[in-house]
């Protein structure tokens, strides 16, 4: 059973920086792609930034050039690096693992709260 525990998140103010890490633990397929996602209040989450193990990223139009997804030379964990942050970026932010291995199959972190505020 894989595990995911995210750290990093806190209260930051407008144009400041945070990251954020997700470690990954257990039995994880080598085809993998991890990456974050956000929820805001009363919106749907939505993805900020995933990474393959091949090492391909994706963002959202909404973060490019400002945020930053890593991953360690393990591949067992995750950073996003976030840069000028907006009042926006308020969200608790989810690490997911999805593997491709017959199918696909999702893992999901309990989430980090990053607040932006003045």
């Amino acid at each position: 059973q894989v595990q995911l525990v995210e750290s990093g998140g806190g209260l930051v103010q407008p144009g400041g920086s945070l990251r954020l890490s997700c470690a990954a633990s257990g039995s994880i397929f080598r085809l993998n792609r991890m990456g974050w996602y956000r929820q805001a209040p009363g919106n749907q989450r939505e993805l900020v930034a995933h990474m393959t193990s091949g090492g391909t990223t994706t963002y959202a139009d909404s973060v490019k050039g400002r945020f930053t997804i890593s991953r360690d030379n393990a591949k067992t964990t995750v950073y996003l690096h976030m840069n000028s942050l907006k009042p926006d970026d308020t969200a608790l932010y989810y690490c997911n693992l999805k593997e491709f291995r017959y199918g696909t199959k999702d893992y999901w972190g309990r989430g980090t709260q990053v607040t932006v505020s003045a």
